[in-house]
């Protein structure tokens, strides 16, 4: 019997171990698994990354290739010699220099060396004044120095800042004041700030970076400025070489930004400009999507109006109203890019930027005309007057294709760098359409009956004057950018033929 009891204790026994075997066996097997899956999914990722944009492939292999070429200087002995250690300053700037875009690496490369030179030589300067002090005394005015010299750079700054507005509020005569004490007033504040001594109030050294205009293009600059001077003016008390080390940290870092250029510019460019270009052309091509969405799925006789919230033409605009953050980025990018291809030294960044804020204005009523239609959908509102909604509806059709064309042809205009001919016969069909249904809804009180039509029809109108502004900057930047004649150019075609 008692045999019996400890074979089936035994039996119970390996069941027990094979059960928590086969439970482990799961678990791992799951747990690989999961990390297949997820391993997976990211490669997918990386793949739709690089299918959407391929360029971003060969920017990481740039990168790699940047790398490479720095890294001689560390690996070949007579290099490394006249070098020294300061070398991995090569290396350290390829990685934080080297951007997408060549516009961004330019503004990054050139910040950065000309800052570390002119942080170097006053460093070098404040330790020649410093060690007149005596081994005691270095130590303190270096210090000091490195104190006095974040505050006086940000309070000049400040202060060149509060000259020109105080120029501006002199010579302006365009300045709205509500009084002329308020006027005096300000005057005097800009005159005191403008007269103060600098004084070391306080370390703000980056105080200067919040200043709009230093922000935009020299933020980075300020800052390796505030660094270089930094390091090198501590390290001098303890370095004796000083200068030789200075020298051996910019010729560094200069070979590290030529390197970036160098790739940069001729290994597969991407120009700020030209993203900045397409990206203010697909904006309008979004902007015509919605009005020709809301022609053929609205306006147009005969169609239903139901689902219209699960449209796609009632989406397109979202992107333009999120654009302001990628569009500042390229513009001041673009800044700095020589010129390329069809755009020259001088080209008119900043009329891209007027252009865009425009655009989002526009898309933005656009947000507002297509929550108002989606809700008078699922509302079901009667038609009082069948006959005056038709003849309204058939206006705001016109408007909403016109002012599409209209659209789509400066787009293509921006494309190709064309002066937009055709823009203006569309937009003056938009314009009169416009103008008859404002005096229609004045003359003809039944319309006020049926309050969502005139409200439709006065949200077109805004969007068509809209669009009319946005009309006349693409003609501004084809003016300034002195794009082509289309004419002259199917003229010039027409002779190559010919010849």
């Amino acid at each position: 019997m008692a045999a019996q009891v400890d074979a089936v204790e035994m039996s119970n026994r390996n069941g027990n171990g094979n059960g928590v075997a086969a439970s482990c066996r799961e678990r791992l097997c799951s747990a690989l698994d999961g990390l297949w899956r997820s391993i997976v999914g990211f490669a997918g990722k990386l793949a739709k990354i690089a299918r959407e944009d391929p360029r971003r492939v060969a920017h990481a292999l740039k990168v790699g290739l940047a790398l490479t070429l720095v890294s001689v200087l560390y690996y070949v002995t007579p290099l490394f010699q006249g070098f020294g250690v300061s070398t991995l300053w090569a290396v350290l700037t390829v990685v934080v220099v080297m951007e997408y875009t060549v516009g961004g690496t330019l503004s990054k490369g050139l910040n950065r060396a000309f800052a570390t030179l002119v942080a170097g030589f006053i460093a070098v300067g404040a330790h020649k004044v410093a060690d007149l002090c005596g081994d005691k005394g270095e130590p303190i005015l270096l210090a000091l120095f490195v104190f006095l010299l974040g505050t006086v750079h940000a309070l000049r700054t400040l202060i060149n800042y509060l000259s020109k507005a105080k120029a501006r509020l002199c010579s302006s005569s365009r300045a709205r004041f509500k009084s002329d004490h308020e006027k005096r007033l300000s005057y005097v504040l800009l005159t005191a700030a403008t007269s103060v001594d600098v004084t070391p109030a306080a370390s703000a050294a980056t105080f200067s970076r919040f200043i709009p205009e230093i922000k935009a293009r020299y933020d980075y600059g300020v800052t390796i400025f505030i660094l270089t001077f930094s390091l090198v003016a501590v390290s001098s008390y303890r370095v004796e070489e000083l200068i030789k080390l200075a020298h051996q940290r910019f010729s560094t870092i200069v070979v590290g930004v030529l390197t970036c250029l160098a790739t940069t510019v001729f290994v597969f460019p991407v120009w700020a400009g030209e993203d900045l270009h397409k990206l203010a052309a697909g904006n309008l091509e979004k902007l015509a999507g919605f009005l020709e969405g809301m022609e053929s799925e609205c306006f147009r006789e005969g169609t239903a109006s139901e689902d219209l919230e699960n449209k796609a033409f009632l989406q397109v605009y979202k992107s333009v109203l999120n654009s302001k953050a990628t569009e500042d980025s390229l513009c001041n990018f673009a800044k700095w890019e020589p010129g390329h291809g069809k755009f020259g030294f001088r080209h008119p960044w900043g009329q891209y930027q007027k252009l865009g804020a425009l655009c989002r204005q526009c898309a933005s009523s656009m947000e507002a005309l297509a929550s108002y239609v989606v809700t008078l959908t699922k509302s079901q509102y009667p038609e009082a007057n069948p006959e005056l909604s038709f003849k309204v509806r058939e206006t705001c059709g016109e408007m909403s294709l016109y002012s599409a064309k209209t659209l789509r042809e400066l787009s293509a205009a921006i494309r190709t760098m064309t002066v937009p001919s055709k823009a203006s016969t569309h937009m003056s069909a938009a314009v009169k359409a416009a103008k008859c249904l404002r005096s229609e809804l004045s003359e003809d009180a039944a319309l006020l009956q049926v309050m969502h039509v005139p409200v439709i029809a006065s949200l077109l109108s805004d969007l068509v004057s809209q669009i009319k502004k946005i009309t006349e900057s693409v003609d501004n930047l084809a003016k300034l950018a002195k794009f082509k004649n289309p004419e002259k150019t199917q003229k010039e075609v027409v002779i190559n033929v010919g010849s």
